[in-house]
């Protein structure tokens, strides 16, 4: 017994001299630099980003339309849309790709090379976030005040399915291994879904979490990154729900990710920061910093083969407060500003 405890207490001391040195290396350089900047003009509202791996292209959901920006030679090279509700997510699977209108309560395929609408797909209202699940072969869209997903087969372009879940339903992510996670943003869980069965498995209750608007998975170490209002990254086991750690975050995040090759969690947060936290191993995690952005940029992507992140952000001209309690600050932006900053890891 006594051996068991002396070897457990060696490798918490062994992680914990790792994270302290990870830690000082981290606190001597900067950890990203915004190495590009890309117009993406007006108008100033904008959403989710997406990162399409198969072409190099960064997709932002962009007032009435879709941005679709070649990440190789930073230029727009088109629009998909118009979508007069309001595009919020995308996706790109294999010869088609998909964003929303979240109005109309509609999902669309797309032609990802000449960027022509293929279909629109009855969803549901607010129509949100949008990701692809290799495992099931399934695409889901994320209805936050209707409180569902539809589940979308990419060969008809067809609705398959809905998952009635709850309203106030936020951002999802996958674990590559079957489940879908969405942040439960009323409740202040996190939802975990079987997307093979499309059953509804557990709520995992988030006590430190106000308000859960990012999510980033780890698959391999089944971890589970959720961002919170309250300046919280809470992290979740993947399979037991078990809240392991809350880490210290930016101010207004609405996105998160995660770059595997680095093991870092990442949170977009609208104070103009990003968030930088080091996964050391399954039980142990460090916040390395915050890195300055650009205020308003609150969404996120990444490549996750060279680590580069990609923020929608755009010029604050005006900043007035809530009109309700516990409500969002009413921003005006300057006409025509919204732009692309693209950051390079430096660790």
């Amino acid at each position: 017994m006594r051996s068991d405890v002396n070897g457990r207490t060696l490798i918490v001391c062994a992680a914990a001299l790792v994270a302290q040195t990870i830690f000082a290396a981290a606190s001597a350089a900067p950890l990203y630099r915004i190495v590009k900047t890309i117009p993406l003009g007006a108008p100033e509202r904008w959403d989710y980003a997406s990162f399409d791996a198969a072409r190099n292209r960064v997709y932002v959901a962009h007032g009435d339309h879709l941005s679709v920006v070649d990440a190789a030679k930073d230029t727009v090279v088109g629009q998909v849309g118009a979508f007069p509700g309001g595009t919020h997510g995308s996706a790109a699977v294999g010869s088609v790709a998909y964003t929303d209108d979240g109005k109309a309560g509609i999902a669309a395929a797309f032609d990802p090379v000449s960027l022509r609408v293929l279909k629109q797909i009855p969803a549901a209202p607010d129509a949100d976030g949008i990701v692809y699940d290799p495992v099931s072969r399934h695409v889901f869209v994320i209805e936050g005040d209707s409180g569902s997903i539809t589940v979308i087969d990419p060969q008809s372009n067809s609705a398959v399915a809905t998952i009635k879940v709850g309203a106030g339903l936020e951002a999802t992510e996958l674990d590559g291994k079957g489940k879908l996670f969405v942040d439960g943003v009323d409740a202040h869980d996190l939802i975990a879904v079987d997307t093979k069965t499309n059953a509804v498995l557990a709520h995992y209750p988030m006590p430190g979490c106000v308000r859960p608007h990012g999510i980033a998975v780890d698959g391999e170490t089944r971890r589970v990154f959720v961002t919170c209002v309250n300046k919280a990254m809470i992290v979740v086991d993947a399979d037991k729900g078990t809240n392991l750690a809350s880490l210290p975050i930016g101010a207004s995040s609405d996105g998160a990710t995660f770059d595997p090759k680095r093991k870092l969690a990442l949170s977009s947060n609208g104070d103009g920061t990003l968030s930088v936290v080091k996964e050391v191993d399954a039980a142990h995690f460090v916040k390395l910093g915050d890195v300055a952005t650009m205020a308003s940029a609150r969404t996120i992507a990444i490549d996750p083969a060279t680590g580069r992140v990609f923020l929608p952000a755009a010029t604050i001209a005006k900043t007035e407060p809530p009109t309700t309690p516990g409500g969002r600050p009413h921003v005006t932006f300057v006409p025509g500003s919204l732009r692309l900053l693209v950051l390079e890891p430096t660790i």
